[in-house]
């Protein structure tokens, strides 16, 4: 009989990606720049369980093929009639379930963030996998919600990206309203029934979600064909010629987007001058950040109908190889209607961290700055095996100063040492004389000296 071990070859899980140390460092220094943006505007972080009963998802009716249930291998017989559990598929639902649980101990407006991994059954390619990172940030309020924070999210989020460090950062925003007041305008002067009219927005809204995936002709063609059915008319071409050409423009300025729909506002539904107000409050309180950084683009909507008022998308102008928004959100009316009796009206946005993090690290890596495979400032070592006490209080002293120190703990000959520290990026390596004093050798150029210990500090 053969006593050779047998042995499992793992391999890779598809959409569940790992890092090398270098990159994780990378990732994690993106995660501090992003937690510390966010909490200087006064933002609290929570977290949330990784797994929701699945009524909890269902109440929110956004539950498909691509959530993972969760159950254990070996089940206990009354394992059945406990509640079924899921992975969050986003941080949505988590967030509006911990609202209403904690309604009574939480401080309104109520500012949040989280940055947590989320698990989707998609299809992995670059930039989409099963297990990622969102980075979410929502303010809710009860019973209404200044406009105010619409542009304070927006500015939040753009100096989030452009801190990062990965090139220029546009923001889209437009108001959902706008899309729903200029189709009433359409329903006055036309005379269609409301169920016409609410049967027509439902489809426009989801075709010019389309607008940049599948462009204009296409996304026009689809909106005369819906529009004569629903309408039952031959000169719907004529109606959307004017709705795409406004729908497929940006606008630097509110005054351009006065000017470019409002002809004379006698001749507009008031929910459209109404909505135009609102979009072009949050346009000018971003007149601080640089030219070209925020327009107005009417074509953003968002497939989710929850979104009712302002709405977001970001490109990254750089970055040609992420297609679509590397972060996007908006207003909504209520957040946990479907689990409190309180009307909680909301805005907010997500940063597809993990998406945007990967397609960096395969397309423009040096972009991530990777460079050290770890943390440590200093290799403390000694070549006496007599001197380990001496090691450890050295070591002990500089991590006191705030610096990062790992001790060599084998003794061997100098070159192994001086290999493993160069291997793992570690400037400078340090060699004990007493307990005050130590050699510092830098070892990318070899320069040594011998100094206090209390001179070393970050």
């Amino acid at each position: 009989m053969s006593d050779k071990k047998s042995i499992y070859k793992p391999k890779p899980i598809s959409g569940f990606p790992e890092w090398l140390p270098e990159e994780r460092i990378a990732e994690q220094r993106w995660f501090d720049h992003i937690r510390k943006t966010f909490e200087s505007y006064g933002f609290c972080s929570i977290e949330t369980p990784s797994v929701e009963e699945i009524d909890v998802l269902l109440a929110k009716g956004e539950v498909d093929k691509e959530i993972y249930v969760l159950e254990r291998l070996h089940k206990d017989e009354d394992e059945d009639k406990e509640a079924r559990l899921a992975l969050h598929f986003d941080q949505t639902v988590p967030f509006a379930r911990y609202t209403a649980q904690h309604f009574n101990e939480l401080v309104f407006p109520f500012k949040r963030y989280q940055m947590q991994r989320v698990w989707r059954g998609e299809r992995p390619q670059m930039g989409r996998m099963r297990e990622f990172y969102q980075c979410d940030i929502d303010v809710i309020n009860v019973d209404n919600l200044p406009l105010s924070f619409d542009a304070e999210i927006a500015s939040m989020i753009y100096e989030t990206l452009v801190g990062l460090d990965i090139g220029r950062v546009q923001l889209r925003i437009s108001n959902r309203k706008i899309l729903y007041g200029y189709l009433d305008s359409i329903s006055e002067f036309h005379k269609y029934s409301k169920e016409q009219n609410n049967a027509f927005k439902t489809e426009c809204t989801r075709s010019l979600d389309k607008l940049d995936k599948i462009g204009r002709d296409l996304v026009l063609e689809h909106i005369d064909t819906i529009g004569k059915q629903i309408y039952d008319t031959n000169n719907f071409s004529l109606i959307i010629e004017e709705f795409i050409n406004h729908f497929s423009k940006k606008y630097n300025t509110s005054q351009e987007l006065w000017d470019a729909l409002i002809k004379d506002p006698e001749d507009r539904h008031r929910n459209l001058l109404e909505s135009i107000e609102e979009l072009s409050q949050v346009l000018d309180s971003l007149s601080h950040l640089p030219e070209g950084a925020v327009v107005a683009d009417l074509s953003i909507v968002r497939g989710l109908d929850y979104y009712t008022g302002t709405v977001y998308e970001t490109q990254l102008l750089d970055v040609p190889e992420f297609t679509g928004s590397v972060c996007s959100g908006g207003r909504y009316d209520d957040l946990a209607g479907s689990f409190i009796n309180k009307h909680l009206p909301g805005v907010g946005i997500s940063i597809g961290f993990s998406r945007l993090f990967d397609v960096i690290r395969q397309t423009h890596p040096e972009k991530l700055n990777i460079g050290k495979k770890s943390p440590t400032d200093i290799l403390v070592y000694s070549e006496n095996p007599e001197e380990a006490a001496l090691v450890t209080k050295t070591a002990q002293t500089l991590r006191k100063q705030g610096l990062n120190v790992e001790v060599y703990h084998t003794v061997k000959k100098w070159d192994k040492h001086y290999k493993y520290a160069k291997n793992k990026m570690i400037p400078v390596i340090c060699y004990p004389q007493d307990d005050n004093t130590a050699k510092f050798k830098n070892v990318e150029n070899g320069d040594e000296a011998i100094q206090p210990l209390s001179e070393w500090k970050k």
